[in-house]
């Protein structure tokens, strides 16, 4: 199983441009990600973006930091333990 660094000590930062470019620091994993919806897990939290034409445009998880571009309409936290079984899609959940 992929092993994930946990350092719940590290700082995050978020900008956010003209609601078209957004830098995020602090981010361990790219979960998913299609042009409507982004979810990264942080050192702070999951964090879902969501938007219309959103691209992934630099990604580098060794210094946790990832650039996207499109149009960003809202940003949400949550804690991993309440992800549950979002990621897991429907065949997940029928063969579970």
């Amino acid at each position: 199983m992929e092993e994930r660094k946990v350092s719940k000590n590290r700082s995050q930062n978020i900008i956010l441009e003209n609601r078209e470019k957004l830098s995020v620091s602090g981010v361990e994993h790219v979960t998913s990600f299609d042009e409507n919806t982004i979810i990264l897990e942080t050192v702070k939290g999951i964090l879902t973006i969501k938007g219309n034409g959103l691209d992934i445009n630099k990604l580098n998880l060794d210094d946790g930091n990832v650039v996207v571009e499109g149009t960003v309409d809202a940003m949400m936290y949550s804690d991993r333990d309440s992800m549950g079984n979002k990621g897991i899609g429907f065949l997940g959940k029928m063969f579970k």
